[in-house]
């Protein structure tokens, strides 16, 4: 059973295995977010919500809830493994069905994307997992100087 506390599930789901610079790593060494018991999420999560929503939001909606054109997200990333979601994003994906067809676009040179692919990842991952609730996490860790200089090299700045 989930803790929930202002609007935020803490759920009973996975705790990181590891921490480097602010950002958390499952066992297998794959990001994953970190959500404190006061539901303070830790940086990375909070970036991917805000770059979700600047890019993936139109097409698979608010909060990874889906659309009539694409997909949920916060329940693909229920089974989705790190890697397979990495993969569509940057090289897209084609469905077609009986009747039925439906494109992912390739993300792969779209660095608003790229540079912040583990951050929508440990987002909806949270998401995935209950860990989160819909809508802005009312707080967050600050910004680690390691996401600022992967942010400014990733950028070109």
């Amino acid at each position: 059973m989930g803790l929930f506390v202002s609007n935020i599930a803490l759920a009973d789901a996975q705790k990181p295995a590891s921490e480097q610079d602010g950002k958390y790593f499952d066992a297998e060494g794959n990001p994953t977010y970190n959500v404190q018991p006061d539901g303070t999420v830790d940086w990375y999560t909070y970036s991917g919500f805000r770059r979700y929503h600047s890019d993936c939001h139109v097409c698979h909606g608010p909060d990874g809830q889906g659309s009539t054109y694409a997909p949920a997200l916060a329940n693909s990333l229920k089974t989705m493994d790190y890697n397979t979601f990495v993969s569509t994003v940057v090289q897209g994906r084609m469905n077609v069905g009986t009747g039925h067809e439906n494109v992912m676009p390739a993300f792969g040179t779209n660095k608003n994307v790229m540079c912040y692919i583990d951050d929508i990842y440990v987002y909806l991952k949270a998401r995935a997992d209950d860990a989160v609730g819909r809508g802005r996490p009312a707080k967050h860790a600050d910004k680690p100087a390691a996401a600022r200089e992967a942010e400014a090299s990733c950028l070109g700045e």
